[in-house]
């Protein structure tokens, strides 16, 4: 979930893009040396950047929130892993490759084959191998289909066996947003002339605003808005020069879980007893204003009756 110091750190990363926009490595825009950082600045260390020419940049969370749930509670995919292992077929001739995932992957794998209308599953274990995993899923689908065998990592299965699909499943995460917040952010510039707080602010401003969403590390985006902006000079026989930019940045507290990919679908379908009601239709006519209708197993039979 993303908190308070997750949605600063953010922050932070964004301004220092924007202040050292081709890394710290290179020149700062507009030629302005700039330190960005989370919360308020220190004073000793801000009296030793002023005196060496360096803008502060710093990101403070104000006091001021208000709760701003209004979302139902309901789960989002946020990410899914890439499986590593695949199933391909040559007719009836199914070879499992790729690479098994080890056990501190935390990506376990589903694989799964739908052969004369039923699924043949088996989950893959951290010791496995190609050819455990074919003869594993060979054994449990020989079961079924008698006659069905492997050998390394190929699974063939007889001549006449219809088969409608192979799938590996992986796991993935869901998330769900159980409260969200806005909270006001003050992004203080503090430089030691005019000139500097003006180029550093002229170069953060415009790209927070024109940035409607951040997105955070839960997967989640934060809303962004502009509030307001203060100039103070108080400072200026300290050779100190201040700008701040007020942004609110909605966000959610969120929760998370994993699931595991669905492979296969089936349904088991029951015969009803003969004669067994199935509906009542009512239609208006008159003499006659509802009919049975009941289905006999076997012979196929529909048979409508007045009720």
């Amino acid at each position: 979930m993303a908190d308070l110091e997750d949605v600063t750190a953010t922050l932070v990363g964004i301004l220092s893009g924007i202040t050292y926009p081709n890394g710290l490595g290179a020149p700062p825009i507009a030629g302005f040396a700039s330190r960005v950082l989370p919360g308020w600045p220190n004073p000793a260390q801000l009296d030793k950047d002023l005196k060496e020419n360096r803008t502060i940049v710093s990101v403070y969370p104000r006091a001021e929130e208000r709760n701003t749930t209004r979302y139902a509670l309901q789960w989002q995919e946020a990410t899914i892993n890439s499986p590593t292992l695949s199933v391909s077929h040559n007719g009836v001739r199914w070879t499992v490759s790729g690479t098994v995932p080890p056990a501190s992957a935390e990506n376990p794998h589903i694989v799964m084959v739908m052969a004369n209308y039923r699924p043949y599953v088996y989950a893959v274990q951290p010791s496995d191998t190609l050819p455990s995993i074919a003869a594993a899923l060979a054994g449990i689908a020989a079961v079924g289909i008698p006659g069905t065998v492997s050998a390394g990592p190929v699974i063939t299965f007889p001549a006449n066996t219809l088969i409608t699909a192979a799938r590996v499943g992986v796991t993935g995460t869901s998330g769900m947003e159980i409260r969200r917040q806005e909270r006001l952010f003050q992004i203080g510039i503090w430089a030691n002339s005019p000139m500097a707080r003006s180029a550093i602010a002229k170069a953060i401003d415009p790209v927070l605003a024109n940035m409607p969403f951040i997105n955070l590390p839960d997967l989640f985006a934060g809303r962004l808005r502009y509030k307001s902006s203060l100039v103070s000079d108080a400072s200026q026989k300290q050779l100190l020069y201040r700008r701040d930019l007020f942004y609110t940045v909605e966000y959610p507290t969120t929760q998370f879980r994993t699931d595991t990919q669905i492979t296969q679908e089936q349904l088991n379908i029951s015969a009803l007893p003969s004669g067994t009601l199935i509906e009542t239709i009512y239609i208006s006519n008159d003499n006659v204003d509802s009919f049975n209708v009941s289905f006999t197993p076997g012979t196929g039979e529909l048979r409508v009756t007045t009720a």
